[in-house]
Order: structure tokens, then C-alpha cells, then sequence
């Protein structure tokens, strides 16, 4: 493919940011366009909110009402996007989207470093990370997009699914 996916913003309606979010990554799925559309990210950053003298850790929205894209721009993935439910346009002049310049990426942090994977569907994996650690089980399923497996545990005897991040699982 001599097209290269550069980073879009969609602008949503208020609220609605992690509802397209959610939209957009089921029809990369069902559609199977993951070559096309990369990333769909809502930028947040921690605060700290104070409420009734406790202090609490809180995610907020960097840019309320955007959603930002690394996608392949074409006639296909340009409809897709911009008929999701929640979106009500893409950034730029009158219907034509604008790529982002590296520098407003950079500028963004939102360039995140995309993990390569070198694990397969039935590889042996240990837990290395959350309540599951040090558990053995095998790959169901590898989700590159959302940068999840699905891993089979024995739990009481029941083989269980659960869903994990890259970085909470290693071959064995």
C-alpha cells in the first residue's frame, strides 16, 4: 500500500468522545479495516480532584469534543468515520480533512509507541502483572489494535478468557 496513514481529529458531540471512540474500533473490527485505521485515540491526563477533603485521581479529556485518527484517508475510511454515530465532522476546511503535521503530533504526546508483538494464538504466556500474576496459560486471541490478548487461565478448574494488555503477559 503506497498510502500512508497520517493523524486526523473528528470533532464529536460533547460527551460522546469515548462512545465514538468505542463506534469507530467495532467497525475496524467487523469490517476488518485495521490496516486502514490504526489508532483511534481520546487523549486524557490525570488530575487530582478534591472532593469532600478527599484528594482523588481523575482522568479528563485533554481536547473535549475530538477524537484523533492515524488512518489511511480514502473514500472508504472517510465515509466510514465520518457516518459514525457521535461525529459530526472531520477538522478542517469545509469537507476535506487535514492531516495533523508531525510536529502538532509530537506536540500532543499522542504519538504513542505502537508495541510490537511477537506472540501467536496458542503461545504459552505468564501473567506477569495484575491480580492473575504468576498464572500459565495459553493465547486465545491478539488484538494489535487495541494492544490486547485474550488469554485461557484455569481458574478453579474453569478454563476463563480474560482480556490483558500486551505488557501484563510473556512467552514462555
Amino acid at each position: 500500500m503506497s498510502e500512508e496513514a497520517k493523524w486526523y481529529v473528528v470533532h464529536t458531540y460533547s460527551g460522546y468522545e469515548n462512545k465514538v471512540k468505542a463506534n469507530i474500533e467495532k467497525i475496524i473490527e467487523n469490517r476488518g479495516m485495521h490496516e486502514l485505521i490504526n489508532q483511534v485515540v481520546v487523549p486524557v491526563q490525570d488530575a487530582v480532584e478534591i472532593k469532600n477533603g478527599k484528594r482523588k485521581v481523575v482522568q479528563r479529556k485533554i481536547f473535549p469534543g475530538y477524537v484523533l485518527l492515524n488512518m489511511v484517508m480514502n473514500d472508504d475510511t472517510w465515509y466510514v468515520v465520518r457516518n459514525t454515530r457521535g461525529v459530526t465532522s472531520f477538522v478542517g476546511p469545509g469537507s476535506k480533512p487535514v492531516p495533523l503535521t508531525e510536529k502538532e503530533v509530537e506536540s500532543m504526546g499522542i504519538e504513542l509507541p505502537r508495541d510490537t508483538i511477537d506472540l501467536a494464538v496458542n503461545d504459552s504466556v505468564r501473567v506477569i502483572s495484575g491480580p492473575f500474576e504468576t498464572s500459565i496459560g495459553s493465547i486465545k486471541e491478539v488484538n494489535q489494535n487495541k494492544r490486547t490478548v485474550v488469554v485461557r487461565l484455569s481458574i478453579f478448574g474453569r478454563e476463563t478468557p480474560l482480556e490483558m494488555d500486551f505488557s501484563q503477559v510473556i512467552r514462555i
